[in-house]
């Protein structure tokens, strides 16, 4: 079980750091953030490149390199969402009367513009890795959009812990289309449907004899493990902040 041990901590890593790192840039002034996001464009053109050119090499060394440059254009859309510059058409407070598909309708337009540029960088990737001997960038993708859908249709819906801690002041207004609840109906068939993906990835990558594709592999399965674990601490009875405590302290 020894190739499990370099991608177990390099997943664990990029999925802790990198989080606490869009956390801990989001907390600046806001005086820096049009520089920011001028800064994270560039970094974004650099990471389609480093796609682009991993995506060709089915090596272990491709894997981590298109591992991590999924990870970077993943991680600029949630920087440029918690900086405001791409959120939704809607920017308002929840109506109190609203219920049902209106207030999901509503709750959509808080996101929009979110979710259509999470579609476009993702069909961006999928054009990349087209007939490419290394897919790795494109599935990281995949799983963390598909999980993070799961979990903003659960948080919707209701849940113990929705993190609103990492909320910047300019963002607590999506707080007002968030329910608190100990669990949500869709909850469990999140959790069963994530295990059933999970086992026959991890299994994928205890059989594989090529060293690539056990590293593509274990990567992938790690990561949607992480994204099963985001899933638990939406309901368990205590708070899960503390990990990216150094990344939100000072958000304002």
């Amino acid at each position: 079980m020894y190739f499990w041990i370099s991608p177990l901590i390099f997943t664990i890593f990029i999925w802790w750091f990198s989080t606490g790192l869009i956390l801990k840039i989001n907390s600046l002034p806001r005086r820096f953030y049009k520089a920011i996001f001028v800064i994270s464009i560039v970094t974004l053109i650099f990471a389609f490149w480093g796609l682009q050119i991993s995506s060709r090499e089915a090596t272990i060394a491709g894997a981590y390199c298109s591992f991590t440059c999924a990870i970077i254009i993943w991680g600029w859309q949630e920087l440029a969402f918690l900086l405001g510059y791409i959120t939704g058409s809607r920017r308002s407070d929840c109506p109190k009367d609203s219920g049902g598909l209106q207030r999901a309708w509503y709750a959509f337009q808080t996101i929009n513009y979110h979710e259509l540029t999470l579609l476009g960088l993702g069909l961006a990737l999928f054009l990349i890795n087209l007939d490419s001997a290394n897919q790795t960038g494109f599935w990281t993708y995949v799983i963390l959009w598909g999980m993070r859908q799961s979990t903003k249709v659960n948080i919707f819906l209701g849940v113990l812990n929705f993190n609103e801690a990492f909320l910047p002041q300019h963002l607590k207004y999506l707080i007002t289309y968030f329910r608190r609840r100990a669990m949500n109906l869709l909850m469990p068939f999140s959790i069963l449907v994530s295990l059933l993906i999970l086992i026959p990835i991890w299994s994928h990558a205890a059989s594989e004899s090529s060293l690539f594709e056990t590293t593509s592999s274990a990567l992938l399965g790690i990561l949607l493990g992480l994204g099963l674990l985001e899933h638990l601490f939406l309901i368990l009875p205590f708070p899960n902040e503390w990990l990216w405590k150094w990344g939100y302290k000072n958000n304002r």
